[in-house]
């Protein structure tokens, strides 16, 4: 296996793809053996406050080796967006964050110029690397990756769900945004065989595979609920991409389940 399949040159860092989240149960000994094992894209929140001191203890001590990606909780202003900065700099004592996120542009955050404006400043000023937006709204997503100025997007990207391979990602080559992709495994549907379906249900690592098996897809998110699960996720990752026989199964499955 190339890899390049587990690793990116983005942000001027070598980037592990599949990012690490806290969202569904890993605890601060799973988070620091996720580090250990070569992760290095954590989605930080404030929900999980164990996170702070990993943060502090592992990544503030070689700040050019990781990757922070976090947010606003609520981004409707642009006072809310640098405060949501400004938090991140101080926990993590750290200098800059490298992707500042509004998390559901247009649903708990807003995509105004006002907003957007203060998201460029705060990369202007070093305080950010990258700007960038969680949507679900894919053809404004697709907008918004042709025509600037935000250069990441977290997309609902997986089997049963692949159209962003219409609406975004034919959008992305002018300008190159940092692209995550998350809900690999349809919050779980894509693990069991739907009624119906005469093949079998796909793994979590399939799953991870399947995202990154998309040139336009530098990151996918997991979110194990265990040390073992996560084990699992990085294991299937050494299988390397999807051959054609996989992806079209997958792909068969994501349509079962979408239908």
């Amino acid at each position: 296996m190339s890899d390049d399949f587990l690793h990116r040159e983005r942000l001027g860092k070598r980037v592990h793809r599949l990012g690490i989240s806290a969202s569904y149960g890993l605890d601060e000994a799973g988070m620091r053996e996720a580090l250990e094992r070569g992760t290095n894209y954590l989605f930080w929140t404030p929900a999980k406050p164990f996170l702070k001191t990993v943060i502090r203890d592992v990544v503030a001590r070689d700040r050019d080796r990781y990757v922070l990606a976090t947010g606003p909780v609520l981004g409707y202003f642009g006072g809310s967006v640098r405060r949501a900065a400004e938090w991140a700099l101080r926990e993590s004592r750290s200098d800059y964050v490298d992707i500042l996120q509004l998390f559901w542009g247009g649903v708990m955050s807003s995509l105004a110029p006002r907003v957007l404006d203060e998201l460029v400043k705060l990369r202007e000023a070093g305080k950010v690397r990258a700007i960038g937006t969680a949507i679900h709204d894919r053809k404004r997503a697709g907008r918004l990756a042709a025509e600037g100025p935000l250069d990441f997007f977290m997309l609902r990207y997986n089997a049963a769900h692949p159209g962003a391979e219409a609406d975004v990602f034919p959008h992305l080559a002018a300008r190159r945004p940092f692209v995550t992709a998350y809900t690999a495994t349809s919050w779980g549907k894509l693990l069991r065989r739907p009624r119906g379906f005469d093949g079998p249900a796909a793994t979590a690592g399939d799953c991870y595979r399947f995202c990154l098996t998309s040139p336009h897809v530098d990151v996918v998110l997991t979110a194990p609920k265990d040390a073992r699960e996560l084990r699992e996720n990085l294991e299937a990752l050494e299988r390397g991409p999807l051959t054609a026989e996989e992806e079209a199964r997958l792909r068969a499955l994501g349509r079962a389940v979408h239908g």
